[in-house]
């Protein structure tokens, strides 16, 4: 078939080295605006010139990096009109999806909400007690699994895409608020379970009223 493409070892080393950048980028360890030169980052994860400027075409494509040809490539900035910006994006794209998924998910989409809702809860039981980065990485991962199941059902692939742009965006802010002790748990826990609950029940003006809920309170702190 002419539109195949295989995936080749260069593939498999930009998807590694995005995912090691990602992560650092979420964790703060590359800073906000810090700019990113390629001979310093193939020092610290490895790859050639080629693999790491593929890398950061990647996430400036993702919107976490910022290119340009005069300055060239640095992190994206994390102010506090970026978070609104993307909680409006975000919020109006994920109750698109999720209005989408409760007219048309069938029932093993509604399986795989409670699965993932149920993983949720499980690990946020440990990270309110223990933050360290390796479980505040499987709770963030566990965060994006539930929001992903939850309009997942809209069976439109761009929207998905978007979703999971949008999502990485955000996960600078969430965790932030995560270090930083200002998620409310036990808020979280009522507010997904009645999410959860609206999704079954198919009522679709209660689901969309707490999501948006949800998406305000997982990027500022609650109050």
């Amino acid at each position: 078939m002419i539109f195949r493409r295989d995936t080749s070892d260069d593939d498999t080393i930009v998807d590694m080295l995005a995912s090691a950048l990602r992560r650092d980028i979420s964790f703060g360890t590359l800073l906000p605006d810090q700019k990113l030169k390629i001979a310093e980052l193939r020092t610290r994860y490895g790859g050639s010139n080629h693999s790491m400027r593929e890398t950061l075409r990647t996430l400036a494509a993702e919107g976490l990096v910022e290119a340009s040809a005069q300055r060239g490539f640095r992190v994206a900035s994390a102010t506090e009109d970026d978070l609104r910006d993307i909680m409006m994006v975000r919020s109006e794209i994920e109750k698109i999806a999720l209005s989408l998924a409760l007219k048309i998910g069938d029932v093993a989409w509604e399986g795989r909400v409670i699965a993932a809702h149920h993983a949720l809860q499980k690990t946020e039981s440990v990270v309110a007690g223990d933050a360290d980065d390796l479980t505040a990485l499987e709770w963030d991962e566990a965060c994006r699994a539930f929001s992903q199941a939850l309009i997942e059902g809209c069976e439109s692939p761009r929207l998905i895409d978007l979703h999971r742009k949008l999502f990485d965006q955000s996960r600078r802010f969430r965790l932030a608020l995560l270090r930083e002790g200002r998620l409310d748990f036990s808020k979280r826990k009522d507010r997904q379970r009645q999410l959860v609950d609206a999704v079954l029940a198919r009522d679709e003006d209660q689901a969309i009223a707490i999501l948006q809920k949800d998406i305000e309170a997982e990027l500022t702190a609650e109050t």
